[in-house]
């Protein structure tokens, strides 16, 4: 594809505001790499995909590196919007609702999405300045939704947060575990043995 998006970098008329047109580009970015993966992806063969120049891509992120931080960070904005209408959807408990989720999280389509958010994250955790904003808000961002949903089902306030934290650890390590290895029946019945440990009887739960 020809780089259909390479005037000059604040530009208005053309591009709007630096910010919108940054949002932009990630969310252009996210959907190439849900939809193809992060094999061999350069700023220059990304560019070309989503329709710009690298040269514009690395004025709006600095490097791939920090793009890369922000795909994951959009990617996860993505993933606890999911949350939102099941919580609302009438009638479905909340064991449904996570089994729900889950579903949505494991798509294949989510695939190249979830090895550049591990990816990204043992960078990080190795020290490398470029990727450690990543581990901002990797906790705390989804504590709030999940307690959230937790005290509308009626949980103690108190311990939501820790169930709340269970939760999102053992579904961040099943994850881990179907891109180690490919073993989508062991996972999902990995996951079922949990909401089942996890949720109980609902009727005595909440």
């Amino acid at each position: 594809m020809a780089n259909a998006d390479d005037s000059t970098p604040g530009d208005e008329g053309a591009l709007g505001t630096d910010v919108a047109r940054r949002a932009q580009l990630v969310d252009a970015a996210v959907d190439h790499v849900a939809a193809h993966g992060i094999a061999d992806l350069s700023l220059r063969r990304l560019g070309s995909a989503i329709g710009v120049s690298h040269r514009m891509l690395i004025h709006y992120f600095g490097s791939k590196e920090q793009l890369f931080v922000e795909i994951v960070r959009t990617s996860e904005r993505r993933q606890r919007e999911l949350l939102s209408p099941l919580r609302l959807e009438p009638g479905l408990s909340p064991a449904d609702a996570a089994r729900l989720l889950w579903q949505q999280l494991t798509d294949p389509r989510l695939a190249g999405e979830e090895r550049l958010f591990f990816e990204i994250c043992g960078q990080a955790l190795r020290g490398r300045p470029e990727a450690v904003p990543v581990l901002e808000g990797l906790v705390a961002d989804w504590l709030e939704p999940l307690v959230a949903a937790e005290v509308a089902a009626g949980v103690d306030p108190a311990a939501a947060r820790n169930r709340a934290r269970l939760g999102l650890a053992t579904v961040r390590g099943l994850l881990l575990d179907l891109l180690a290895t490919g073993d989508r029946t062991g996972v999902d019945a990995a996951m079922e043995e949990f909401l089942q440990l996890y949720y109980g009887s609902e009727n005595d739960v909440y």
